[in-house]
């Protein structure tokens, strides 16, 4: 298909493609699907190799958003049945980033629910930053707060943060449709903010809101405009209580038709699966490896995800190998900028991005998933149509922080 020779030309190149181009990915058919994979999987192996990176996520503070994006759990009026506490202590913090630390992952995600945070929650993050360093000398941190006031990127930075997460989540024409309490350029500033502090931006999308194929093709051409290190792709999860409940909307064919997109647009950031890739990917999982470089370990923020040690297996049945803490994540060029610039993640060992969450989590957090302790088992006593809402693979998070019940890694 000539499409697919000059995608993967100019990915090859890091040349954009034209807006056409990443709309003819999302329109190519069923039929065509596994030469879209292999094409994008071209360009994921040259900048990426067969690593595959692994993130581990630890929700500081659960619920009770004033914010109200519509696909949050944890949004203002949201009716799910989510965990509620206030911030965890540095010490619970760490505890909970040691699980994920231990099952192989070398980013440690602190996410928030909120707005944005207060001058004294910039304080307490810091000291869990500290508390997570001080056990682990390699650790990368990332932190996920909401929108940021001017100087606190930089506290951030000098407290020992390596990357900050904020997604775009969707085109800028149709932000209003899902947020009223901020804005699109809201978003914008908050990733501008942690680019100039020296901090390793993170930023994504969530995809199945209903949005078009020209939404995702702006939200993407937008992400590559800002240039962040790593771009997490969530797939929306229609908790109930929510007013994207009923969306459901996304096949496992199309989710890969995304990823591959994203990856011809951003040739050489790391491409994140993030939440919802257990419930839309399901049994394709290990295929969507051939397009994205990172995923995340275990549970998110709000829901449960598939057991640590099935994602482990998964890796390394589909041939891929777990990227060790000796090695650098993105390419060298972008590593060089990342130092040049002050540090951040994408200047050591192994930079990335945080993002996986916010698909269903709060303004400055990220869950847009969850898979749910069914995935992988029997739960569905039939096999359900193609396009049957799977709530079966659904499940709030019952265990790890805020319990005390172990956590999943």
């Amino acid at each position: 298909m000539d499409l697919l020779n000059t995608l993967v030309d100019k990915g090859l190149r890091r040349e954009l493609p034209t807006r056409d181009e990443a709309l003819a990915v999302l329109a190519t058919s069923d039929d065509d699907l596994l030469d879209v994979v292999a094409a994008a999987g071209k360009v994921r192996r040259h900048w990426f190799g067969r690593r595959v990176k692994l993130n581990y996520l630890v929700n500081l503070k659960s619920g009770l958003c004033p914010e109200d994006c519509s696909y949050c759990s944890q949004r203002l009026g949201s009716e799910a049945g989510i965990l509620k506490y206030t911030w965890l202590k540095p010490d619970e913090a760490s505890k909970a980033a040691a699980a994920g630390l231990a099952g192989g992952a070398k980013r440690v995600c602190l996410v928030a629910s909120g707005r944005g945070p207060t001058d004294r929650d910039v304080d307490r993050v810091a000291g869990t930053i500290k508390a997570i360093k001080d056990q682990n000398e390699n650790v990368e941190v990332c932190a996920c707060l909401g929108l940021l006031s001017d100087g606190q990127a930089e506290r951030l930075r000098e407290a020992g943060a390596d990357a900050y997460n904020h997604n775009l989540n969707t085109s800028e024409a149709t932000y209003g449709d899902i947020t009223t309490t901020h804005t699109y350029a809201d978003r914008v500033d908050t990733v501008q903010k942690a680019h100039a502090a020296g901090l390793s931006a993170c930023s994504g999308l969530i995809a199945g809101m209903g949005e078009s194929d020209e939404d995702l093709v702006d939200v993407v051409f937008s992400l590559r405009e800002l240039d962040p290190d790593s771009v997490p792709v969530n797939f929306l999860i229609p908790f109930e209580g929510t007013p994207l409940a009923k969306e459901w909307n996304l096949t496992p064919q199309r989710c890969l038709r995304i990823l591959a997109m994203v990856r011809f647009v951003c040739p050489d950031v790391e491409v994140r699966i993030a939440g919802g890739r257990e419930v839309h990917l399901r049994t394709m999982q290990p295929l969507a490896l051939n397009l994205a470089n990172s995923i995340f370990l275990g549970d998110y923020l709000t829901s449960e995800g598939q057991a640590g040690k099935a994602d482990l297996e998964m890796i390394a049945d589909a041939g891929f190998e777990v990227e060790g803490a000796g090695e650098v994540t993105l390419p060298q060029h972008r590593a060089d900028v990342a130092a040049a610039a002050g540090g951040g993640c994408g200047s050591h060992e192994g930079a990335g991005g945080c993002g996986s969450h916010e698909a269903a989590g709060g303004c400055g957090s990220h869950e847009s998933a969850g898979c749910g302790s069914v995935c992988g088992t029997a739960a569905a006593s039939a096999v359900p149509e193609a396009n049957e809402p799977r709530t079966d693979l659904v499940a709030v998070r019952r265990r790890g922080a805020g319990t005390d019940l172990a956590p999943n890694a």
